[in-house]
């Protein structure tokens, strides 16, 4: 659809539309917007029809929005939820919000719902992003997964945090900035050290390792970052790599936790939980997160209600991808508040 330009007015109006009665006014918005909308015909065209100016027409086209008369309906292709969109970003402030309607009762099929519409988002930026920070596991499987191929011609993907894991598993969910780059004919530069080591003794060392240390500076320049947030259950992909156990879950819980965001356990007010644990944990700090220009959580199902409106209450992320339970349910806890 054209925008609609600001013409300002001349001197030399032809009819002044502030002596037409309602029922005059709103004939003439009727034809404007029939002209524009569904003739395609300028401004110009418009104004030289009705005898008015290309400033008049512009104002009874916005009166005509403003007061109903025109009604613009936004149906995307994608299966997505534009309503629940605009008032989740009005709620939180958010820079861009992408609702996923839920389908049946398969938290499978929402995830991959969920994951295809991030990736189409992420393929969609302009201008192209050639930094792009990603974190790992099975969300972020899925979106590496539905990214269009060549989405990002020659993008560097730099990994946020740490992700050798301790413990195997069936599915690969560390390898993510390579899936990444490698769909977008780029380059991955992985962060090659556990998520959580030991000893704080150990990250400060690792830290000031060289490579180590300019793979950290790298995600903090990242423009672009991409994370999936996580929940406080046993299936947390932190308990599933043999990181933090499913008694340090429920000891976390119990200290206020409700999720954690690239690794890092917060509170309902984003702010991290455990310290003693936040000293072992490498990788970019969540602190780092509202400076982003895009700095995208993605998230599905009930177990992640609390940390997604922790992210959105502390400012940790102004892009959330998610489903319509969730919307809903920030939606209300922002009117609540």
């Amino acid at each position: 659809m054209r925008e609609l330009t600001d013409v300002s007015p001349t001197a030399h109006d032809e009819i002044d539309l502030r002596t037409l009665s309602s029922a005059g006014r709103e004939s003439l918005m009727v034809q404007a917007a029939k002209g524009y909308y569904d003739l395609d015909r300028t401004m110009g065209d418009i104004a030289k029809s009705l005898g008015l100016t290309r400033w008049q027409v512009a104002r009874l086209l916005k009166d005509a929005r403003e007061q109903g008369v025109v009604r613009i309906e936004i149906v995307p292709r994608a299966q997505r939820r534009p309503d629940l969109e605009s008032r989740l970003q009005r709620a939180h402030g958010l820079r861009e919000a992408i609702v996923v309607p839920v389908v049946g009762n398969d938290d499978g099929l929402m995830v991959d719902s969920v994951a295809q519409a991030a990736g189409q988002f992420l393929a969609a930026l302009t201008p192209r992003p050639m930094l792009v920070g990603v974190s790992w596991g099975h969300t972020m499987a899925a979106v590496a997964h539905w990214l269009p191929r060549g989405w990002n011609d020659g993008v560097e993907v730099v990994l946020l945090n740490g992700a050798m894991n301790i413990r195997a598993s069936a599915t690969r969910t560390n390898n993510i900035a390579e899936l990444f780059a490698v769909a977008g004919n780029g380059r991955a530069t992985v962060l090659p050290v556990p998520a959580i080591v030991g000893r704080a003794e150990t990250r400060a060392v690792l830290e000031q390792d060289p490579v180590i240390e300019s793979v950290l500076a790298l995600g903090r320049e990242a423009p672009v970052v991409c994370f999936g947030l996580g929940g406080m259950t046993p299936e947390s992909v932190l308990v599933g790599s043999g990181y933090i156990t499913e008694a340090e879950i429920a000891r976390l819980r119990k200290a206020g936790a409700v999720g954690d965001v690239l690794g890092r356990f917060v509170d309902r007010n984003g702010a991290v939980v455990d310290t003693a644990l936040d000293a072992r944990t490498i990788g970019l700090d969540p602190a780092e997160l509202p400076g982003k220009a895009i700095s995208m959580g993605i998230a599905v199902g009930r177990a992640k209600h609390p940390v997604v409106l922790a992210a959105l209450k502390s400012r940790l992320i102004n892009v959330l991808v998610t489903d319509e339970q969730t919307a809903l349910v920030a939606i209300e806890a922002a009117r609540g508040a």
